[in-house]
């Protein structure tokens, strides 16, 4: 079970954003994530400097998927013994943790979720002061849910 809302945000190594931000953990081969990638892709475009992926691979690799998935966002990579993936309780991919200004995690979507991640989106938005950009449509041809 992934984090529980209200916990103190672990630090990631290689992150250094300051203030609220999303954490977007996955695994480049995970169908789910890869099915994910254009709305994931949306966040980061919506909220500049505040989304980072968290992958669990080499970076070459996150880097080359980042580009497939047209991810603007910095990527770092949590190899094992994946000690950021553990302190954050991850087990499915994606994962998106919202974390607020205090360092505390605001929001957990686990998997695919389209209410979930339009429910981040929105609540990464209030804390930056922004607009809340809608990151999937039920028309978009996605899935509502899909487990990762």
């Amino acid at each position: 079970m992934a984090i529980a809302i209200g916990s103190r945000a672990p630090a990631v190594d290689g992150v250094g954003v300051v203030g609220p931000h999303a954490l977007v953990f996955y695994k480049v081969t995970c169908s789910v994530t890869q099915m994910a990638g254009p709305p994931i892709s949306r966040l980061g475009d919506a909220y500049p400097g505040a989304v980072v992926g968290v992958g669990q691979d080499p970076p070459a690799q996150l880097a080359s998927f980042a580009s497939t998935c047209a991810w603007g966002f910095p990527q770092v990579p949590d190899l094992p013994p994946y000690t950021a993936s553990d302190a954050y309780g991850i087990a499915s991919a994606p994962t998106v943790v919202v974390v607020d200004g205090e360092g505390l995690v605001a929001d957990v979507v686990e998997s695919w979720d389209r209410d979930g991640v339009n429910r981040a989106s929105s609540i990464l938005a209030g804390l930056l002061q922004a607009e809340p950009v809608i990151l999937s449509e039920p028309d978009d041809g996605l899935p509502a849910f899909k487990p990762g």
